[in-house]
């Protein structure tokens, strides 16, 4: 992958296929919303038992979100071949709603690595009369792995 917007291995539609052959996002039912060269919003509509003892999101899940937010936003600069090299995550007030969108963009790209950020919010009404509410930020890392990926 070159990473030029004109590459058509970069289109919101081969990423989609790459996040559904993924078992455990198809499990949680995560959906990309948008892909572009340095930048990625995947969505997950939130159920029940997403939650935690006090009822609000799992941070476990807000996790799960940024750290593939942050892959397909640094993959979309580097290539298919990338891993998660390390995310960090900042929980900043109990998630209550119907919607997850964590959003994520390249900080910085190199050659091998990438750092990017994602905001989490969480939409609580349908139709949405705003982006959400913040509820975590994150950090990750992301490496080229040197090995081709797996359909």
């Amino acid at each position: 992958m070159t990473g030029s917007a004109g590459d058509p291995r970069l289109s919101l539609d081969v990423a989609r296929q790459a996040l559904a052959a993924q078992p455990f996002s198809r499990l949680l039912g995560t959906r990309l919303a948008a892909f572009e060269p340095g930048s990625a919003t995947l969505e997950l509509p939130l159920r029940d038992d997403f939650r935690q003892q006090h009822g609000h999101l799992h941070g476990g899940v807000l996790c799960y979100a940024a750290d593939n937010a942050v892959t397909f936003a640094a993959g979309s600069v580097l290539g298919p071949a990338v891993l998660t090299g390390g995310v960090t995550i900042s929980y900043l007030r109990p998630a209550w709603g119907r919607l997850l969108r964590a959003r994520a963009s390249v900080v910085h790209a190199g050659r091998r690595q990438a750092v990017c950020r994602c905001d989490l919010l969480v939409v609580a009404e349908d139709p949405a009369p705003d982006d959400g509410t913040l509820v975590a930020v994150a950090q990750g890392t992301v490496l080229v792995s040197g090995q081709p990926t797996q359909a």
